[in-house]
């Protein structure tokens, strides 16, 4: 099952089921009216979302206008945000010349939830001198997990698959790695492309906790990256359960995978500049790329072998914050 939400001018915009092809839609009704409600009774809702599929399949709905899609959810009550993937831990060190961290249990932090930005907004930012830096990941979207559940409990709890733009400002990343506390200068809303799928809808892509596609990523039309989800240290069960560790976790909250990295960087290339710089740096002694400047676009898209896009395209442009 692919969800969607249309921008209406409310806070949640209006739910839409979105058919296999992604060409039409139907709006889930007054009963359901955005994700966030649907997920917080999802036993309800998944029949009627289910109901609304099989219409669209033998051919209802209307034509679905991608222009008009905000974040599948765009607002909720938390995001975690994992790093999961050693591979982008191992040059995020370099690029930083921080120490290497031995984490007993995986690392997290809670970033900014009350808005994500839609697949086609404008980013924009006070200035340049933040380093702004895109970040290509996968993530979760789960009902509400009690506290102290097993990864394999977890997994049961994981309703909705989504791919993000966790967006950075590299220049306050480090003074605020080295305060012991979390992220709030360097971490500003994230980017969610359309489409929000159901795990079942991925198929063989979807194993073991981990989003097995290639997250194709341009930066100014050009090809940055193309590494594959698979390589997770840790499975999004994992992840769900150690955020539910010493706590619920309310219907909504949505837990990120971290920059998809993988071994043979050289070969796939990096979702994040950061990486690309860290990988300068072995090669040179130095980095040679700069971060992004207002006019840039990133595009990501999460592809299956086929070709076929499950969450649709984040394809954005930054720019200058206008007083």
């Amino acid at each position: 099952m692919r969800l969607a939400t249309r921008a209406n001018g409310k806070p949640d915009g209006e739910l839409l089921v979105v058919s296999a092809d992604g060409t039409r839609c139907l709006a889930a009704g007054p009963q359901l009216p955005n994700l966030l409600s649907a997920i917080e009774d999802w036993a309800s809702a998944q029949p009627q979302l289910e109901a609304l599929a099989v219409q669209l399949e033998d051919g209802a709905g209307e034509r679905l206008d991608e222009a008009t899609l905000a974040a599948p959810m765009p607002r909720s009550w938390q995001w975690l945000d994992g790093s999961a993937f050693q591979t982008h831990a191992d040059l995020m060190q370099i690029a930083f010349d921080t120490e290497p961290l031995n984490p007993v249990r995986p690392l997290m932090y809670q970033g900014m939830s009350d808005r994500f930005l839609g697949p086609r907004e404008d980013v924009a930012f006070l200035d340049e001198a933040g380093g702004i830096d895109f970040e290509g990941e996968f993530g979760v979207i789960v009902d509400a997990v009690p506290m102290g559940v097993s990864p394999a409990e977890a997994m049961q709890h994981i309703r909705l698959v989504v791919q993000i733009n966790d967006w950075s400002l590299r220049a306050y990343a480090v003074p605020e790695m080295h305060t012991g506390f979390g992220f709030i200068l360097a971490k500003p809303a994230c980017s969610v492309a359309p489409i929000a799928v159901t795990p079942d809808e991925l198929g063989a892509s979807w194993q073991d906790g981990r989003v097995c596609l290639d997250l194709q990523i341009d930066w100014n039309d050009e090809r940055f990256g193309s590494a594959n989800g698979r390589e997770m240290s840790v499975g999004f069960h994992e992840l769900v359960a150690h955020a539910a560790t010493t706590r619920d976790l309310v219907a909504g909250t949505m837990i990120g995978s971290g920059t998809v990295a993988n071994r043979d960087y050289a070969e796939v290339g990096s979702s994040c500049i950061s990486e690309r710089r860290a990988i300068e740096i072995i090669a040179n002694g130095k980095p040679d790329t700069g971060f992004m400047h207002f006019g840039d676009t990133v595009r990501m898209e999460a592809c299956t072998a086929e070709g076929a896009s499950p969450f649709g395209a984040i394809d954005q442009r930054v720019v200058a914050r206008q007083a």
